[in-house]
């Protein structure tokens, strides 16, 4: 093989295959990304078995071939040469010479026969939808999903069809996040499981294309195509919970806020919670009174009152910080609606103007 490619180019698709490379004392070549160089262009992949790249590039090619490469050792040198617009790579036996301007090294490469095959996407079974949504949805959920659960379906992103578009959703039995997302084509699948570890690289890689996402699902694995890059990640094998069921459908308490005034009150309340990271949220609608209060035998106490719409029964319930505080990246709406049903039941939290994403809470046992 025998190669001239642009330099910045092939590093970032170095850097991005270079994350997603694994690590295996019995199958070394995981750890290696593979190039192959035809028809004027070059496809660089990358797997750990999980999760796995493919990304293809234009590249002068001279000789075409294909070889294996140390991952970190390609990547760790490409981002290395801050000067140089182009790069040379050349196969000589069991090494591979890199040469640029006035640098030049020679890496032992991996044996090309051992890198697993990576399936590629097959156009007529797969649906579009814009990156920006795909996005969107994954972002919106995936932090509420488990993580290293002995139950696999909570540690995944549930995608599925219903309606006139796709539901993104995450759970980890203590809080529930939803987002729903219209899509012009109807999905030939009704329900998949992302493994949620899989889903940051997903994001990484998509979120600097802007351009429609083609995703394809066959024999446990899902295929996401767009940019030059193909990325197939494993599916769970499993049955996401009926979370249907747990939503609220009566309301006993309502509180409509300003994020901006949550978020700056919440900060405070972070200072002085404990160990358990225990909120306790006051609602009263005769003295119309929202208040958060936070306690740590170590330090003190604080108290905040913020101005909000409160209306419905009184109410004193405690969560915990982080599961309270995480969907906020998630609505976009300057207020947000909390809905309360009782004590030691849900909270429901939804943006006033925004009604395509839901989080549910769960409270904790007040200490």
């Amino acid at each position: 093989m025998k190669i001239e490619c642009i330099k910045d180019r092939f590093g970032e698709a170095v850097m991005r295959a270079e994350k997603v490379s694994g690590k295996n004392p019995t199958l070394p070549a995981l750890g290696g990304i593979y190039l192959k160089a035809e028809n004027n262009t070059v496809s660089i992949k990358a797997t750990n078995l999980d999760l796995a790249i493919s990304i293809t590039i234009p590249t002068k090619v001279i000789e075409p071939g294909e070889v294996v490469i140390p991952a970190q050792i390609l990547s760790s040198f490409v981002s290395s040469l801050k000067k140089d617009k182009n790069i040379n790579i050349e196969t000589e036996g069991q090494v591979i010479l890199i040469k640029t301007g006035d640098t030049e090294a020679t890496i032992k490469t991996l044996p090309t026969e051992d890198f697993p095959i990576i399936p590629l996407i097959k156009d007529d079974e797969a649906f579009s939808m814009p990156s920006k949504d795909l996005i969107l949805g994954l972002k919106s959920v995936y932090y509420a999903a488990a993580v290293g659960s002995m139950k696999p379906e909570l540690s995944s992103v549930c995608v599925a069809y219903g309606g006139d578009g796709l539901i993104f959703a995450a759970t980890d039995s203590f809080r529930l996040a939803e987002r729903k997302m219209k899509v012009k084509k109807m999905p030939h699948f009704k329900q998949i499981l992302i493994p949620q570890k899989n889903i940051s690289e997903i994001l990484r890689v998509f979120d600097s294309i802007d351009e429609d996402i083609s995703i394809s699902i066959e024999e446990n694995q899902a295929t996401f195509f767009g940019g030059g890059v193909y990325l197939t990640s494993r599916i769970i094998d499993g049955v996401f919970p009926d979370y249907k069921q747990i939503i609220p459908k009566e309301t006993s308490s309502e509180v409509i806020v300003l994020k901006q005034d949550l978020v700056d009150s919440l900060k405070t309340a972070l200072i002085f919670s404990d160990s358990f990271n225990q909120l306790n949220l006051k609602v009263s609608s005769v003295k119309k009174l929202f208040e958060i209060q936070s306690k740590n035998q170590n330090i003190g106490e604080n108290k905040h009152q913020i101005q909000a719409v409160v209306k419905g029964e009184e109410l004193s319930i405690s969560v915990n910080h982080r599961y309270f505080t995480d969907c906020f990246q998630s609505i976009p709406s300057d207020s947000i609606n909390l809905r309360f049903s009782g004590q030691g039941k849900p909270i429901l939290m939804e943006g006033v103007s925004d009604k395509t994403f839901m989080y549910l809470v769960m409270p904790m046992n007040k200490l």
